[in-house]
């Protein structure tokens, strides 16, 4: 027997923070070209939503790893079955990643942390510099694997029309089916 959807928490966490990721992406791109009054808040709203995706990306991987999940559909041809796995390897990555930098970032710095968190890194203003650039670009990098994995969704849904973006919908029912 094998799912044909993704378990409720699966999907619950894929859309929480799909909903976060892209606030944040907006936060962040707000909080670098604001300096108006607004631009504290941006700061604190841009670290607590980033502790917040930390704590889900831990539990989604957990998730993901202990929890069956629908396979890809049979039928998908080979390369497209490696850019998928590569491309949640990314993700999953870029997700776990990006907090982690802006944690090791605001240690660098000398910054607060959120919920005066641990500095991950001494206090050094050229690290801090470094980690700076690379949060920003891995930013960018999130951005456009969002892009590629909303495009390949839709190419499930509209082209192949195989089921795969609707195992992952908030309504999908629970299934199974003989393998």
């Amino acid at each position: 027997m094998s799912r044909t959807t993704f378990h409720p928490l699966a999907r619950l966490l894929h859309w929480l923070m799909a909903l976060l990721i892209v606030a944040m992406l907006f936060i962040g791109v707000s909080m670098v070209s604001d300096l108006s009054r607004a631009h504290p808040l941006l700061v604190e709203l841009h670290k607590a939503t980033g502790l917040a995706l930390l704590a889900l990306v831990v539990l989604r991987i957990a998730v993901r790893l202990s929890v069956a999940h629908p396979p890809l559909p049979a039928d998908l041809p080979r390369v497209q079955r490696w850019a998928a796995g590569a491309s949640h390897l990314v993700l999953y990555g870029l997700m776990l990643g990006m907090p982690l930098l802006g944690w090791a970032m605001l240690s660098a710095g000398g910054y607060p942390r959120p919920l005066e968190l641990p500095a991950l890194l001494p206090h050094d203003l050229q690290l801090y510099a470094v980690l700076r650039v690379a949060h920003g670009w891995a930013g960018y990098a999130l951005f456009a694997v969002v892009l590629l994995h909303l495009g390949a969704a839709l190419m499930h849904a509209w082209v192949r029309r195989d089921g795969v973006l609707q195992s992952m919908l908030p309504s999908a029912r629970r299934r199974r089916t003989q393998s």
